[in-house]
């Protein structure tokens, strides 16, 4: 009997394609874990669950708030890599209504480098290339990561696994590097900076937004925040069928801080500018006239920083963020000072911001306009366009002043 190569092709893609992958590393939820991708429905989004997820066994990853973690894959069936997220909610039980936010994104070369097509048949083979994802100062407890995949070749598709991680605090950097030795503060600090990360991308599954991924072009994420690895070695492109912004989700400011994946693997990773924040706090009753200027961790230029720390003292306090630029001081600044109204589409002034009614904001970053994002609590800005973002305090009269 004879076998056309046709015949011989299809069945070897079949057993291909039942092994794909999965993550090990992170140890995932044994709940709904298998290495196929989501359903396109939306029935098993996210994480695999199907609504019926009951808290299994599975013992949680310590991750150390500013450690640098490993990523692992297990399976054959690598598409041609493509591009991953890893992203964190504290949900114990995620939900579709769950807010996810990454904290790292792989452009390109995930889960595997250098393979054109799938790496072979084995669902119980590690992945060639390994990765790290550093940890950004995020709140600590219990909390749940997501890696997220979105193939380069084949169907267009999904891919998500969710493991149960606890985050923990790293006590003494923090006490070396940052100026806020209040808890509070801290724990305001951290809510802060995962509020204002970019929230997990979304494409091909029904009734999470409108987008869907390219075949053959590794993608590239509307909203990948500030720890970026791009490891691709074809052509690159963002989705298609949704709004400039991308996905299901606005982008505000991204935490500073990237990671590579681990040698022999070769990577560009994007980092923050240098330079810091600089508070000058007035002195309280009691204490010297002289204020003291403190620095603390570096903040993207491009990004739109909250501030939700509580001051010590009904004392004014400013905040100034500086950027490394070729000029002597930042660009005057430009555009209407109206009511202002949200836009779409493209823009030519990199930085340039937008304040809507003095209530909400979008920037100009990467060519388009950004999604408009709503001033956090007892906070307005000065409505109209303008290369720097000046926001004012209701309660205690602080005023902070961002410079694109």
């Amino acid at each position: 009997m004879m076998y056309s190569s046709t015949l011989f092709a299809a069945l070897g893609f079949t057993a291909i394609a039942n092994a794909h992958m999965v993550m090990n590393t992170p140890a995932p939820f044994k709940t709904g874990l298998n290495n196929s991708p989501l359903d396109p429905s939306g029935s098993d989004f996210p994480c695999k669950f199907s609504g019926t997820y009951k808290e299994d066994s599975t013992p949680p990853t310590s991750l150390a708030v500013g450690s640098t973690q490993p990523l692992k894959f297990t399976g054959g069936a690598t598409h041609g890599g493509g591009s991953c997220q890893i992203s964190v909610t504290y949900d114990k039980v995620p939900t579709k209504n769950s807010v996810w936010k990454v904290i790292h994104s792989i452009e390109g070369g995930c889960p595997v480098q250098g393979v054109a097509g799938n790496a072979g048949g084995d669902p119980t083979a590690p992945s060639p290339t390994e990765y790290t994802f550093p940890v950004p100062d995020i709140p600590t407890g219990d909390a749940v990561l997501a890696w997220t995949w979105f193939n380069k070749i084949g169907n267009r598709e999904m891919y998500m696994n969710c493991a149960p991680v606890v985050i923990g605090g790293n006590t003494a950097k923090r006490d070396e590097q940052d100026p806020l030795n209040n808890a509070t503060q801290l724990v305001q600090r951290d809510q802060a900076k995962y509020d204002a990360l970019p929230n997990m991308f979304v494409a091909n599954i029904a009734g999470q937004g409108s987008c869907t991924t390219e075949e053959s072009v590794d993608l590239i994420f509307p909203n990948a925040g500030d720890s970026v690895t791009s490891m691709g070695s074809g052509q690159y492109k963002g989705p298609a069928g949704c709004a400039a912004g991308g996905g299901s989700t606005p982008t505000k400011a991204p935490s500073s801080g990237s990671a590579a994946p681990s040698a022999p693997v070769a990577s560009a990773t994007k980092s923050s500018l240098p330079g810091g924040v600089f508070a000058t706090v007035a002195p309280v009753s009691g204490s010297p006239s002289a204020s003291t200027p403190v620095a603390s961790s570096a903040v993207p230029a491009s990004s739109a920083v909250q501030s939700s720390a509580a001051a010590p003292s009904p004392a004014p306090t400013s905040v100034v963020v500086p950027v490394a630029s070729t000029s002597a001081a930042p660009p005057a600044a430009t555009g209407t000072t109206g009511s202002g109204s949200a836009l779409t589409g493209p823009c030519t002034t990199e930085g340039m911001w937008n304040c809507i009614g003095g209530t909400s904001f979008q920037q100009c970053a990467s060519g388009s306009w950004s999604i408009v994002q709503q001033m956090a609590a007892g906070m307005s800005c000065t409505a109209g366009q303008s290369s720097s973002l000046s926001m004012k305090a209701a309660v205690a009269k602080r005023a902070l002043r961002f410079f694109a």
